[in-house]
């Protein structure tokens, strides 16, 4: 680290009005310079040593259509020879942005951890909506139609059903829990079939063929990489049981889409609950929105109002240890 000029550190006013006290406070006596993002193209910085990617810089935008401010913090990312490190809000990092930076030898940092428990809120929230057959009842409720959940549209008992839970990350290890709370067994799928924790099967991610059939629920909560790409594909999908639902808030190239609406177009997979999409934004003409079986969330699943602080903390602590 050349200590012979100011640290200079990209981020958005937001952070800085946040966290400026406490980034001085960490640097103790080594200098450093906030870097305010350009809103705008055509006024980029440049020859940062470090960035702080924050929710208010990402926005709407996604890893497929990248909006302002980000573009333009991306274009002083790739304006900067001394970046040496990239710390995001995001518990994933697999926006192309960041193959391209750990290419030019840069680290890049994430939150995982942050928003985990509202990720595995939202998943169980998912869950119990459709096990609880809620998309029917609010399809009844626009029709006012008044149609209780009997005779044919009794649902099953949650307990005494299996979970799959393919990733054993924060995200997978908190859910698990909840599902183990309400009665249900969890067979879990991460990276190694070495044990997950007491009382949980466990296997390895390749082994989900062999398994599917097993799954009451399949419930993705694992990060994207070659192994987990299209792992949920036709051949998956074909040996679940057909009173299966499949819950993703993962990544959206995890399931091969086209494979999911056509099994449940067919009947193949008793309903979903999605909050990621192999194209983000969701495209208007995607059956998904239509199926009476499915639930679609906009990759809203870890949106909650402590993210920020729990980010910001991370990012800290990240930094504390690097001066070091």
């Amino acid at each position: 680290m050349n200590t012979q000029h100011p640290l200079r550190i990209l981020m958005s006013e937001q952070t800085l009005d946040r966290i400026g006290g406490a980034l001085a406070e960490v640097l103790g006596e080594r200098a450093f310079e906030p870097v305010i993002a350009a809103r705008s193209h055509g006024h980029e910085p440049a020859d940062v040593d470090l960035a702080f990617i924050s929710r208010d810089v990402t926005g709407l935008s996604t890893k497929h259509q990248v909006l302002e401010p980000l573009e333009s913090f991306y274009v002083s990312l790739r304006r900067s020879p001394r970046l040496a490190w990239v710390h995001v809000h995001s518990a994933g990092a697999d926006r192309p942005i960041f193959a391209e930076l750990k290419e030019r030898g840069i680290r890049v940092t994430t939150s995982s951890g942050a928003n985990a428990q509202v990720v595995a809120h939202t998943a169980l929230a998912g869950i119990l909506a459709l096990a609880r057959e809620f998309p029917k009842m609010f399809d009844a409720q626009r029709k006012r139609a008044w149609t209780p959940l009997i005779g044919g549209l009794l649902p099953r008992d949650l307990a005494g059903q299996t979970a799959v839970v393919v990733g054993w990350g924060p995200i997978g290890q908190q859910l698990a829990g909840y599902l183990r709370m309400l009665g249900l067994t969890v067979i879990a799928l991460r990276s190694a079939s070495a044990p997950a924790s007491d009382g949980v099967q466990t296997f390895a991610f390749e082994d989900l063929k062999d398994i599917a059939g097993r799954a009451d629920w399949l419930i993705l909560a694992c990060p994207l990489s070659d192994r987990t790409r299209g792992l949920v594909d036709a051949d998956v999908l074909a040996r679940m049981a057909p009173h299966a639902r499949l819950v993703n808030v993962a990544r959206g190239e995890i399931v091969v889409e086209r494979d999911l609406i056509a099994a449940l177009k067919a009947g193949m997979l008793a309903g979903a609950y999605v909050d990621v999409f192999e194209h983000e934004p969701l495209a208007g003409q995607s059956p998904l929105w239509d199926l009476e079986n499915v639930i679609v969330t906009p990759h809203s699943a870890g949106h909650s109002d402590g993210n920020e602080a729990r980010v910001d903390r991370i990012f800290l602590d990240y930094l504390r240890d690097w001066r070091q």
